[in-house]
């Protein structure tokens, strides 16, 4: 969101993104009214504007597509999942059939599928590996969508290694640590709540995985939400404890405003459970960061 404002300020209304930026339907709605336009397809972009591509990062070919039209574009792709991209590369180059745990069809598969499409086979969910075969099960290596759940993941990864059993892992772990942090503290908090309500879009995978997770964790129900309006009050019947979280891209204004409406209907009591602390900052894209400096420097007469 911070990358999409910075560039609006800088450049000026449009700036075309390649995608929503991240999965929420407020941080989406919020930058449409100052002045982004996001886009399913490059051929969207008229000639010559500036396109941004969003966190869930692009194939090599989206970059070859917007450098034909003349694109001028700003990746602003997390860290996180241009790692993943990296080691699909390399494990391609070194003649790997690499196993991509991921769900089929959202953004951030089809990008790092694109790395390496000759050598990358779709692994979605436990059920899917019988169907998985490999050129030699002694070079086969795994790797994930930074989105999924943690469990999820190694139930995957543990029935790809009963197949596999020489099945390499990626040299660290991929899974997201937003993601990671919130799984775990959706853990903690299935344990006393009669309800779970993690606020976050539909479209999101990091925040559908937190409601199976709260699920799964024994929490008696769980919902997602965008907005406080969206909470159905009869979820609330013979309620004493409700825990709340969110997804890794909500702002904490969406998360007040559950809060706000908690507490207008006898949930005041507000206690913090806090299983980690999240210190790791990513820095705005580097064409952003070189014309800010350049325009800094030109104010400055340096």
């Amino acid at each position: 969101m911070i990358a999409v404002e910075k560039a609006l300020e800088q450049y000026g209304a449009p700036i075309y993104v390649r995608h929503e930026i991240v999965h929420n339907k407020y941080v989406v709605q919020t930058l449409e009214k100052k002045g982004a336009i996001f886009v399913d397809v490059t051929a969207e972009v008229p000639e010559g504007s500036i396109v941004m591509f969003s966190a869930h990062g692009v194939a090599p070919t989206v970059h070859q597509e917007a450098a034909e039209r003349k694109l001028a574009t700003i990746d602003a792709t997390c860290p996180l999942v241009t790692k993943v991209h990296k080691e699909a590369v390399r494990f391609a180059k070194e003649d790997y059939d690499i196993l991509l745990i991921g769900h089929e069809g959202h953004e951030e598969v089809i990008g790092t599928s694109g790395e390496a499409p000759d050598h990358i086979t779709l692994v979605d969910g436990p059920e899917d590996v019988a169907n998985v075969s490999v050129r030699d099960e002694n070079k086969v290596v795994w790797l994930s969508q930074t989105t999924l759940s943690v469990d999820e993941t190694m139930e995957t990864v543990d029935a790809l290694k009963q197949k596999f059993p020489n099945l390499l892992s990626p040299p660290s772990d991929d899974i997201c640590y937003a993601t990671q942090n919130r799984q775990i503290a959706v853990k903690k908090l299935a344990e006393d709540a009669q309800l779970v309500i993690v606020v976050g879009s539909k479209n999101s995978s990091n925040s559908i995985r937190m409601v199976e997770v709260a699920l799964d964790a024994g929490a008696p129900a769980a919902h997602l939400v965008d907005f406080a309006d969206e909470i159905d009050e009869a979820w609330l019947e013979g309620v004493t404890t409700v825990g709340l979280t969110s997804g890794a891209s909500v702002p904490d204004v969406l998360v007040d405003g559950v809060i706000e409406w908690l507490a207008e209907r006898g949930y005041g009591d507000v206690e913090t459970v806090r299983t980690a602390d999240e210190s790791i900052t990513f820095s705005l894209p580097k064409e952003l960061r070189r014309d800010l400096r350049a325009e800094a420097a030109r104010l400055s007469g340096t």
